[in-house]
């Protein structure tokens, strides 16, 4: 089995969260989770707003961001680059799911990876975005 997990639940392992326990526990035994550099650029600046809203120091990022980057070398995620063609296919779900979800494009976006990557299960915290991941077919 293989996961996209989108960046709501990356984060909610590293930075503590309403999610937080729920994503841990199903990161116990993973199955293979994709990252990629969306992931990346999305995090650095997830991690960048909890500092900005007070919720973590600089130095609390910095350590969010020192134990990201050693579970990434240690093959945590399964890295890989933004799939072929995902763009018309995020744009393809914006005219199909948009107007009746409301999914914004970075959702749109991270659906449209796990579709292009043949992803099983679409792992989210975010309502929008898990209603349109089921809508396209793929499990939570």
């Amino acid at each position: 089995m293989t996961v996209y997990a989108d960046t709501t639940f990356v984060v909610s392992l590293y930075a503590t969260d309403a999610h937080s326990a729920e994503a841990r526990r199903r990161m116990v035994a993973p199955p293979p989770v994709w990252f990629t550099p969306l992931h990346q650029a999305e995090c650095a600046h997830a991690i960048a707003q909890h500092v900005f809203h007070g919720k973590i120091s600089s130095a609390g990022a910095q350590e969010l961001n020192r134990h990201l980057k050693e579970d990434r070398a240690t093959g945590l995620w399964v890295e890989v680059e933004l799939p072929e063609g995902v763009f018309d296919v995020c744009a393809d779900l914006a005219r199909r799911y948009a107007p009746r979800l409301g999914v914004r494009t970075l959702d749109s976006l991270h659906v449209a990876c796990a579709l292009q990557l043949k992803a099983e299960q679409f792992w989210t915290f975010d309502e929008r975005q898990a209603k349109l991941a089921k809508a396209v077919g793929l499990k939570s």
